[in-house]
Parts: structure tokens; sequence; C-alpha cells
């Protein structure tokens, strides 16, 4: 099968067909099955600009005689599925025209000297899909997410990331103590101890943690922090929404000087 001489399959028992429909409604199936499905031409464009290979691509069959060159010839395998059977994959409100089929990136280890986001049990998929896109954007090349933190694989976080995923080396279900391997510096955020994040001259590359949405950062994380800082509310809230305080961490980190 290629990409050039697309299958028709019609059948809603199709095994590949049932191992989408977990990839798309079961937050971790994607751990077992070693894929992703990335559902949308935003996604899947995302994906094939970062130069990777799509395992399968899966067209509806309205959409498959319009589908552009660039995406009806990038995948290994390529199926066409009626329009019903795609509805019935689909985790959106407004079903996609078109989806691949991602093999997760091997595993790897944590590398000591990456600028990165520490994710410490952070469960919203939508602020997890929203750090990672600051992450991306802001030079952190190394996300960690400590167990308890949202899949990062999951639909949600990956439709919330809009593609970070394929700029970011990504590595999950770490425990506290994973993080001695890092050897720059542990930086965390609190509403009510430190100084203020503008008021410091932050290292780079760095370490910022990031905590759960009603806790915060866990205290081993806080007793191993290099730097305590808050971010300076004169509007007077009493705390911010946990993406944006990563937002503005990352950014001003950005605004240093990497050190030699």
């Amino acid at each position: 099968m290629s990409a050039g001489a697309p299958v028709l399959v019609t059948s809603r028992d199709n095994t590949l067909l049932k191992d989408l429909r977990r990839l798309s409604q079961d937050n971790t199936a994607y751990r077992k099955q070693g894929r992703v499905w990335l559902e949308g031409d935003h996604l899947c464009r995302a994906a094939l600009a970062r130069g990777l290979k799509p395992a399968v691509g899966v067209f509806c069959e309205s959409f498959w005689p319009l589908a552009p060159a660039e995406w009806a010839q990038a995948a290994i395998k390529t199926i066409v599925i009626p329009d019903l059977l795609m509805a019935d994959i689909s985790g959106l409100e407004s079903p996609a025209r078109m989806g691949f089929v991602l093999d997760l990136p091997a595993p790897v280890a944590i590398a000591p000297g990456a600028a990165s986001l520490i994710l410490d049990r952070v469960q919203d998929a939508g602020n997890v899909g929203s750090m990672l896109r600051s992450a991306a954007a802001f030079g952190f090349s190394q996300v960690l997410a400590l167990k308890g933190t949202a899949a990062l694989w999951s639909p949600k976080v990956l439709r919330a990331g809009m593609g970070a995923h394929f700029a970011l080396q990504l590595i999950e279900g770490l425990a506290p103590e994973d993080l001695e391997a890092l050897t720059v510096p542990l930086l965390v955020t609190s509403s009510h101890h430190g100084e203020f994040l503008h008021q410091q001259a932050l290292p780079m590359p760095c370490a910022w943690a990031m905590g759960h949405e009603g806790q915060g950062v866990g205290d081993a994380l806080m007793a191993r922090a290099a730097l305590k800082v808050r971010i300076n509310q004169p509007g007077g809230e009493e705390s911010l929404n946990v993406a944006a305080a990563a937002a503005i961490c990352l950014y001003a980190s950005s605004l240093a000087v990497p050190r030699p």
C-alpha cells in the first residue's frame, strides 16, 4: 500500500479504524499503541513542516479528490474512508476531512543543560497545550512532565499545542528526583513568596517549574529551587492562570543573555 494507491476502507470494524477511535477518544491510548492521531490540516501541516513522515494518511471520501499532493503523498500508507466513518472517529465537534497517524518519538534521556519547562501535576489539557506552545515560542526545547500531569500526547493536549509538540523534546511520567539530572538552575513561581520577576537577573538556560492549578509547585521542587519569584499584579488579582504565568516567565527568560 502506498500514498499513490490509496485503499478504500468501508467497514467500521476495520482494525485500523478501531485503533483510531481509541487514539481519538482515550487520553492514554497512545502509550499502548506507540502512535498518535493528528486530526485536521493544521496539526498535519505542522508535522510535515518539521520533516516528520506519517505512518498512515486518512482522508474522507469526499475530500480525497481535492487533497493537495503534499498531503496525499505524505504518508507511508494511505486510506480513504466514507465521511460518516471519519465523523465516527473524530473527537471534534466538526470532524476534520483528513488526518495522519504518527509514530511516537523514541524515548530519550533528560538533556541536562537544555532550557526546560517542568510541569508539576498540571492537570488541565488546555493549560498543558498552551504551555507547550509558549515553551516552543520562547526557546525552551525540553518539557519534563511529572506524574500526575495531563498526558502530553492526549488528543486535547495535541489540539491545544497547535503543533508545538513537534518542536520539543517531551518526557513524561517523571518523579521529582529524576530532575536531579538537570544541570541548569531550577526556577519556581509562587503567588506569595519570592522576589518580583521583573526585578530579577534571570539565568539562561534554566528550568522553570509550573505547578498544579490549585496547589502550585510541590514541596520537593520548591526545596530545590535556585530562585523563587512572583509576578507583579498591580490589578490586585490573587493569582494568574498557570498557562499565563508560564508564558510570562518563559518570555522573561528569553530576554536574558545566555550565560557562557
